[in-house]
């Protein structure tokens, strides 16, 4: 792969890439990481990039693959984790945003994203790359390897979820 091409990828799409990683992650720091591992895989497979869709699906199919062997691997670890866990001698601490960092957010997109984290995994990269990447739904389809009837599907399962999520949010706040 020419350093140019290279540059040019990183510098008209880190910065989606890297918020689309932060919506499925939640962890700016976990983010930053990922992005590594995801040029680290553009370097080795560009030149079997054949076009058949936009570089910034493939770039963004790319990252969810990533994301997905992330999620896989600290799903593993975690399970060994609780399988050697001292429970006399640890504390549980939550991996959650702190309140410093939720409340930096406005309101509605803090409501928004604590449903959001409460959708399947599916839904979620559905939201993220549809609504905060703004992929248009064949787009969508081509990062996710999907048909475009799944896509539209799972965004309409997801929307709804959503709405219901958000109102009984809104019944229970009294808004």
């Amino acid at each position: 792969m020419d350093d140019s091409v290279f540059h040019r990828l990183y510098e008209h799409y880190h910065q989606d890439v890297f918020n689309f990683l932060i919506y499925l992650t939640g962890d700016r720091n976990q983010s930053e990481d990922l992005m590594h591992e995801v040029y680290v895989r553009v370097l080795k497979a560009y030149a079997g990039f054949e076009g058949k869709s936009s570089e910034k699906t493939w770039l963004f199919s790319i990252a969810k693959n990533v994301a997905i062997d992330h999620f896989r691997k600290k799903t593993v670890r975690q399970k060994h984790q609780i399988d050697k866990f001292d429970w006399e001698e640890n504390k549980l601490v939550s991996t959650r945003a702190t309140p410093e960092n939720i409340v930096e957010l406005n309101e509605d997109m803090k409501e928004m994203l604590l449903v959001l984290d409460t959708c399947t995994g599916d839904q979620k990269m559905v939201i993220v790359l549809r609504y905060f990447q703004e992929l248009t739904i064949a787009e969508t389809a081509d990062t996710l390897g999907w048909t475009e009837g799944k896509v539209k599907t799972t965004q309409h399962r997801a929307i709804k979820s959503l709405q219901k999520k958000l109102n009984a949010l809104s019944e229970e706040g009294g808004k």
